[in-house]
């Protein structure tokens, strides 16, 4: 006999990283700066912008914004030693970072459904995607194979596809913008949600808060992951399962 979940389309959740599951603080902004002192030889003058974007465009910015020209052969050197420094630093991750509220009950309880897929669309590299999420033993949850990362494309947008073609590959089932969840928590996650294909749930646990989510047309709020049910409700609610 067939259980109720065999018969069910499967939603494919794509998980940001950074404010939505877990925030280090400061500390990301530190270790970039000692990269860039270690790479180019430079003091670091200027950070460019963070929020909602992937570690392509914010090398390459910050590159630029000193009068370096962000050739491929440096930006692969960047990215290496990026992605070792933040290895580097697992203990000061632990120390000063902490899993958000809500966000390992929000995992756990997806898991548990037969009906969804879990996996990251994060502007963070994968190497970096899962040494995050391991430090605060979130990594089991998600099938790092089928997401999309900072490396992948300089725009988010259209990591959505390209996790959505990874989860096909992997599961030989179709997902679109009907079967695809973002979640996330800036109104960036919000526009590669809506230009890539997927739905959106937003969090107000990063710099915007909810009303600015709302503006920028996430399709449910959440003030946080803290209540369980109301996140698979949400997810639900909005894939239509």
């Amino acid at each position: 006999m067939r259980g109720l979940y065999d018969l069910c389309v499967r939603t494919l959740v794509l998980w940001d990283i950074d404010h939505t599951l877990i925030s280090i603080g400061e500390l990301s902004d530190e270790i970039y700066g000692d990269v860039f002192r270690r790479v180019t030889r430079r003091p670091l003058e200027k950070l460019a912008d963070m929020t909602g974007r992937t570690d392509l465009a914010i090398t390459a910015d910050t590159l630029r914004l000193h009068g370096i020209e962000p050739t491929d052969e440096l930006m692969r050197t960047f990215a290496e030693t990026l992605a070792a420094a933040f290895s580097a630093r697992q203990d000061d991750i632990r120390t000063r970072g902490r899993a958000l509220p809500g966000a390992r009950a929000a995992l756990e309880a997806l898991e548990r459904r037969g009906d969804v897929l879990q996996s990251v669309l994060t502007g963070n590299m994968r190497p970096i995607a899962v040494c995050k999420l391991a430090v605060f033993g979130l990594d089991g949850f998600v099938d790092f194979e089928a997401g999309a990362y900072g490396l992948d494309d300089a725009e988010r947008p259209p990591l959505v596809k390209l996790a959505q073609a990874r989860a096909e590959g992997r599961y030989g089932e179709t997902f679109d913008a009907t079967t695809t969840v973002l979640v996330g928590d800036t109104p960036n996650d919000v526009l590669a949600g809506h230009e890539g294909g997927a739905r959106v749930v937003a969090v107000a646990t990063g710099a915007s808060d909810a009303s600015a989510l709302r503006a920028a047309g996430a399709e449910l709020v959440l003030e946080s992951l803290a209540d369980t049910d109301a996140v698979v409700r949400a997810v639900l609610d909005v894939s239509g399962s």
